[in-house]
């Protein structure tokens, strides 16, 4: 059985732009789609609107099976970002928000899921350094 993971830039194309509609349909005919708890609480920190709230809440109540990172992931994390980080020349702010990016990278590993994105830049720096796969929108 194949396990996938939608990070939150697809729910947000998704319902600000109508975006991704053809990704979302051939996902869910060739995986089965689990929940990132890192994703459903960017989502909700991010809902400004009470037309987004509403959203979010039913995403979540809908979400049965939701996936969370382990102890290990965050300690993993950490390491993986400084090296990323430092590679890079990233400032504080980036290393921050690459958190939680390393983080639903690091839990989809431990499940054997695919990781369903539109961040390309962040997705295929943790695809080559975690060796989760990743499809892009």
């Amino acid at each position: 059985m194949a396990w996938a993971l939608f990070d939150s830039s697809i729910y947000i194309g998704h319902w600000e732009r109508g975006l991704y509609d053809d990704v979302l349909l051939s996902v869910r005919r060739s995986f089965v789609v689990r929940h990132s708890a890192v994703v459903l609480s960017e989502l909700r920190r991010g809902a400004r609107t009470k037309e987004v709230q509403e959203k979010v809440a039913m995403l979540f109540r809908l979400a049965r099976t939701q996936w969370s990172p382990s102890e290990r992931d965050w300690w993993e994390a950490g390491g993986l970002i400084r090296d990323i980080a430092d590679r890079e020349g990233w400032d504080p702010i980036k290393r921050r928000s690459f958190q939680n990016d390393a983080l639903i990278a690091l839990t989809a590993r431990r499940y054997g899921a695919t990781i369903v994105t539109a961040n390309k830049y962040d997705f295929r720096l943790l695809s080559t350094e975690v060796g989760v796969p990743i499809i892009e929108a």
